[in-house]
């Protein structure tokens, strides 16, 4: 029997999958779990429909992340921070102070997408790479200046 997902299934597909199971299968546990529904012609043009529409929010989520990449490479930023003589920060530069400042220049990105392994707790020049999308990535230059 076929039947198209509803939710994704370990071991059988994910949502928006048409899947041959057994009969029983479907009827005992996919279907009145909620999980699936019967493969009939109705629900498989509104299973293309919803993936096209996918396709479609993705190809121009793609093509955004790519003009942000654009507006990115080659960017800098100056963070003022107090530091001691030896040029060790007061405390340190974390993500969102980077997102705080990227924000003043009109770049609107989330701090999760700020690649930092550590917080900065020097002075100087860093190149911080700005994950984009899931294979995306645009490097900034942040200058940490003493105030």
């Amino acid at each position: 029997m076929q039947v198209i997902l509803t939710a994704d299934v370990s071991a059988l597909g994910k949502a928006g999958d048409v899947v041959t199971v057994k009969e029983g299968y479907a009827r005992n546990y996919l279907i009145p779990k909620g999980t699936a529904q019967v493969a009939d012609a109705a629900g498989l043009r509104r299973v293309e429909a919803i993936r096209q529409r996918q396709q479609a929010a993705a190809a121009r989520r793609r093509r955004e992340a790519q003009e942000l990449a654009k507006r990115l490479t080659g960017m800098s930023c100056t963070i003022s921070v107090r530091a001691q003589d030896d040029d060790q920060l007061f405390g340190s530069v974390s993500a969102a102070e980077i997102v705080k400042v990227l924000q003043g220049q009109d770049v609107i990105i989330d701090k999760s997408q700020i690649m930092l392994e550590a917080p900065i707790k020097q002075l100087g020049v860093y190149q911080v790479p700005v994950r984009l999308d899931a294979d995306m990535t645009a490097l900034i230059k942040v200058w940490v200046v003493r105030a």
